[in-house]
């Protein structure tokens, strides 16, 4: 994805969690109107604010969708989880390290 403009990635994140303007739109609390422009206009109007909802539900950072220092989409994953990890109650945190530590010893 290195290269890619704002609405490249967008587009190539949605298609790939199989999902249509109106979902990410109702996923994201945006407009599908506002989700078609990020994805075709060559200079939309961006709000920071609702990208970052955008790419919250896409699984990476706003950092990452909008070609910023994070250029790894594998890192942008790895901390969109840890941010998303970091809200969770203390028993879920502990339950998620467990099944790490579980997973870890299997391979």
């Amino acid at each position: 994805m290195a290269g890619e403009q704002l609405k490249d990635r967008i587009k190539a994140l949605r298609k790939e969690k199989k999902m249509t303007l109106e979902q990410l739109a109702e996923a994201s609390d945006t407009a599908k109107s506002y989700i078609w422009e990020l994805e075709n206009r060559d200079n939309p109007k961006v709000s920071a604010e609702k990208v970052a909802k955008i790419a919250s539900v896409l699984g990476v950072t706003l950092d990452f969708l909008v070609g910023g220092a994070v250029e790894d989409r594998a890192d942008a994953e790895d901390i969109a989880f840890f941010r998303e990890y970091k809200s969770l109650p203390e028993p879920t945190k502990q339950t998620i390290r467990d099944m790490a530590k579980v997973i870890g010893k299997t391979k």
